[in-house]
């Protein structure tokens, strides 16, 4: 009975050790592909970067465009857990707050803590987009993504009947103000706290979108 146990556990530490070389790898790619930008970066530099052989990051990832698109769902997430983004705790609790002038304060709050954490990989992407096909590519999922994300979050707004506009209006407010643009210009360019910038964009979010109360 103890072997099976035995090859349980190798097999699970085997799993958990290909994984910790993953982030390591996907960490040192997302470093290299905001300091040096995309197209600059190698499969040689991002292995010597993460301690492995170029052998290793094929292994595991196949190419340079693979690589790109786990940097970028493990940016967005924080983390490598498998869980769509709007599905995740801090947003469900977001969803379930009734009050929609409340849930775009925390909704803005949430944001501006996740622009600092994506927007220097969505700039390099950005960047890259015009010479990279991988990285166009990567960028219109991005934006697809996000667009798909606050579609969920419009539509449950206009559920409330609070919405001072149509709901379509409101998604696509949504995601023209959540592509990292206005927090990089400023936050980072006019020296904006974080702070302050949530507190300005949960204003505007709640005068544009929130119906007054009569």
């Amino acid at each position: 009975m103890s072997k099976p146990v035995k090859r349980s556990y190798d097999s699970s530490r085997r799993k958990e050790q290909a994984r910790q070389t993953q982030r390591v790898v996907l960490r040192g790619a997302h470093d290299l592909f905001v300091e040096r930008g995309y197209g600059r970066t190698t499969i040689a530099e991002i292995a010597a970067a993460a301690g492995v052989s170029p052998e290793t990051i094929y292994a595991n990832f196949k190419n340079k465009a693979t690589i790109l698109h786990r940097v970028w769902d493990v940016t967005i997430g924080g983390d490598d857990e498998d869980v769509v983004f709007h599905e995740r705790a801090e947003i469900q609790a977001i969803r379930a707050e009734p009050d929609l002038a409340r849930r775009l304060e925390l909704h803005a709050a949430m944001f501006t803590k996740t622009a600092r954490r994506i927007t220097p990989l969505v700039l390099a992407v950005q960047a890259a987009a015009g010479t990279e096909a991988s990285a166009a590519a990567m960028l219109a999922e991005m934006g697809r993504q996000r667009y798909a994300g606050m579609g969920v979050m419009a539509a449950e707004a206009a559920k409330t009947g609070q919405l001072a506009v149509p709901e379509e209006e409101c998604h696509d407010l949504m995601w023209a103000w959540t592509d990292g643009t206005l927090w990089h210009r400023l936050v980072v360019e006019r020296g904006w706290t974080d702070e302050r910038f949530a507190d300005w964009l949960a204003r505007t979010w709640i005068a544009a979108l929130v119906r007054p109360l009569s």
